[in-house]
């Protein structure tokens, strides 16, 4: 038994933060920016939190699938910037939708949506569970040092879902870990204990741009033809690729290494720059709204990041 995308959502908070806007918080440019990682502006929360965003991309979900919350047998949310540590992100989501079903986070950074989708799926397949929430929300403004422009540069907030239920359009899936936080961090603080005496970094994202940018070409590649090879198609076969939205040049390169046209890659960190684990169901929820999708197309999804970590699944719409 496999699944199906019944429904798609997305939400954004309406604070628009540009590049020159950017360049006078921190020594940098539109130029600069534009060139480097493709972002011309991002969407910044002034009074949301990642849970409430969540909750508006999971109703448009809904919305668009055509059930009600209190039908939902499970959510499956996706974070590294939720506002409390507990309750979790899909915990807060559920009270604020009205749903009566589990809700859990899981954590792989910018691979995380993937990893939650993958993590539904398999719960549909044993059975039990007939429609899943799977959503990814992030206030990364919260967690960013606004003084480094290496890392504040990249980054925006918001929100994507999908509704799914049991199906035959799931093909093929791949969940990546390389475990170490030499290249992409996010420590927490010190806390709070009087007796902890190790130095920790402040709460920041923490990032070695090059040795990220290396991981993230070189696992795009692997990772689609793995799928391809699981469905039986190749990767030209793809009739969409939607990938993590981190940086022009990374999707640019893979591109070109896959053999596969731009065109096929669905794009948008040019307004919202990297939204974590909300930037491949915004991506889709786009896609899937702007009529260019057929029935039987082959859409490929893709992501890494922290942990590091990659993922990739591929739907037959």
């Amino acid at each position: 038994m496999s699944i199906q995308i019944l429904g798609t959502g997305a939400y954004v908070p309406e604070r628009i933060l540009t590049n020159d806007e950017l360049s006078t918080m921190v020594e940098t440019s539109d130029e600069w920016i534009t060139q480097r990682v493709g972002v011309k502006e991002r969407r910044i929360s002034t009074c949301e939190s990642a849970a409430e965003m969540g909750a508006k991309a999971a109703q448009r979900a809904l919305e668009a699938a055509g059930i009600t919350a209190d039908q939902l047998d499970l959510i499956v949310g996706a974070t590294v910037s939720s506002d409390t540590g507990c309750p979790s992100m899909s915990a807060l989501v559920q009270e604020q939708i009205g749903a009566h079903c589990p809700a859990f986070d899981v954590n792989s950074a910018c691979s995380g949506f993937l990893f939650a989708l993958d993590t539904a799926a398999a719960f549909i397949a044993r059975g039990g569970v007939q429609y899943a929430l799977v959503l990814g929300a992030e206030r990364l403004s919260r967690i960013l040092d606004w003084t480094d422009r290496s890392t504040c540069v990249i980054f925006g907030d918001g929100s994507g879902a999908f509704v799914i239920g049991k199906g035959e359009n799931y093909l093929g899936s791949h969940l990546h870990t390389q475990g170490g936080d030499s290249v992409l961090s996010i420590p927490l603080g010190k806390g709070n204990s009087p007796f902890y005496e190790k130095e920790v970094e402040p709460l920041a994202v923490h990032m070695s741009g090059q040795e990220t940018f290396k991981f993230a070409v070189k696992q795009i590649s692997a990772d689609l033809k793995l799928i391809a090879e699981q469905a039986g198609v190749e990767v030209t076969d793809f009739d969409w690729i939607v990938p993590h939205q981190a940086n022009y040049r990374i999707i640019e390169l893979a591109a070109r290494r896959l053999g596969v046209p731009m065109e096929k890659f669905v794009l948008n960190l040019d307004r919202y720059g990297n939204t974590s684990s909300a930037s491949v169901p915004i991506s889709f929820d786009e896609l899937a709204r702007s009529g260019k999708l057929k029935k039987g197309d082959l859409i490929a999804l893709c992501a890494f990041g922290g942990g590091l970590s990659s993922a990739a699944c591929l739907i037959r719409w």
